[in-house]
């Protein structure tokens, strides 16, 4: 099952952005069938563009390559009854499956029965695909609002104070479902013109948002760092919009060794292990707690979102412009090496 004779009549000739050693670049090759007990095909309909496909050009993403893995689509092929022709799946990129890269007209997915289920979520009916790109973002949203709950004892988030330290699709996305379950949400931005683009776009919270030199100290119950990494910077600043005995989240990058002198807490144990620590940063007692990747569950919550509120969280208002995969790797390149707003996506 793996060779061009064996996808001839999959119907579009292949295309995909493959991340080489130079950078992204255009393949023709027919994705090959990985040699695992199970296999499915997946035809893309729809890829978004995430932070981590940038951090991954640019080098600086730790870890295993989820590149292009934003995405809906059809499944095309199946050697499991679980996952039938004709399917419509999201992509959770967290589940340890074989896949090739989802920036393609074809991607191949393998592993055992149980992981291509996990890892091929079903998307739900009459729900439009430019929503359904966002499921996989929203589900790592979901999720650190879950940690949150976890880190706090169970507790849900009505009438909490949430600040958001971080207003770009991902702040966007926790602020917005933090909200729906009823906490009093800001978003934060040491740019006054990223706020300015949610504003227009109808996307900030009731509360609003605000430039982060005019936040007010010990004012939130919770503060999440959702940058593109956890800077010291930002730290200091999220540490000092929290309240005493207030938890301080890391969601944004992270990597090993990081620490915040004054501190006492291994960043990146904290985040990655999803633990939560005691500490005492300038003689005010705070929470350090960290969220990490994606479950079943938050997949679940994520698509009821998408289907159940009147707009979808609104989430399409985030998306700026559609590109074709031929002009996918100036597009990449073009977006790791400058500042951007809003969200793009990828049409096979």
């Amino acid at each position: 099952m793996s060779g061009a004779s064996d996808t001839a009549a999959w119907g579009a000739a292949p295309l995909s952005v493959e991340l080489t050693s130079s950078g992204p670049r255009l393949s023709r090759a027919w994705p090959r069938r990985p040699d695992t007990p199970e296999a499915v095909l997946v035809e893309p309909a729809l890829i978004g563009i995430c932070n981590s496909d940038l951090k991954e050009i640019a080098g600086r993403r730790p870890g295993p390559s989820q590149f292009g893995h934003e995405l809906v689509g059809v499944v095309a092929r199946s050697s499991t009854p679980r996952l039938p022709v004709g399917a419509r799946v999201c992509l959770d990129p967290n589940v340890p499956v074989l896949r090739s890269t989802g920036f393609a007209r074809s991607m191949w997915a393998g592993g055992d029965g149980d992981a291509l289920v996990r890892a091929l979520p079903p998307a739900p009916a009459g729900v439009g695909e430019r929503r359904l790109v966002f499921a996989e973002p929203l589900a790592c949203a979901a999720h650190c609002l879950t940690m949150i709950s976890r880190h706090l004892g169970g507790s849900d988030l009505r009438g909490a104070t949430v600040c958001v330290l971080g207003a770009g699709t991902a702040g966007v996305l926790i602020a917005r479902l933090a909200e729906a379950a009823g906490a009093r949400v800001l978003i934060v931005n040491r740019a006054a013109d990223r706020l300015a683009f949610l504003a227009a776009r109808r996307m900030l919270p009731r509360t609003g948002g605000a430039p982060l030199g005019e936040t007010s100290s010990d004012a939130h119950d919770i503060v999440v760092v959702t940058t593109s990494f956890v800077l010291p910077e930002l730290l200091e600043h999220a540490l000092r919009l929290a309240h005493r005995h207030g938890l301080v989240m890391l969601y944004g990058g992270t990597a090993a060794g990081d620490r915040l002198p004054g501190l006492n807490c291994d960043l990146d144990r904290l985040r990655r292990g999803e633990r939560v620590q005691e500490a005492e940063w300038r003689g005010k007692p705070v929470r350090v707690g960290g969220s990490y990747g994606t479950t079943p569950d938050d997949f679940r919550r994520s698509l009821r979102a998408l289907s159940d509120s009147p707009d979808g969280l609104g989430v399409e208002r985030l998306i700026i412009a559609e590109v074709s995969l031929s002009e996918l790797p100036a597009t990449l390149r073009r977006l790791a090496a400058e500042r951007r707003f809003g969200k793009v996506l990828a049409r096979p």
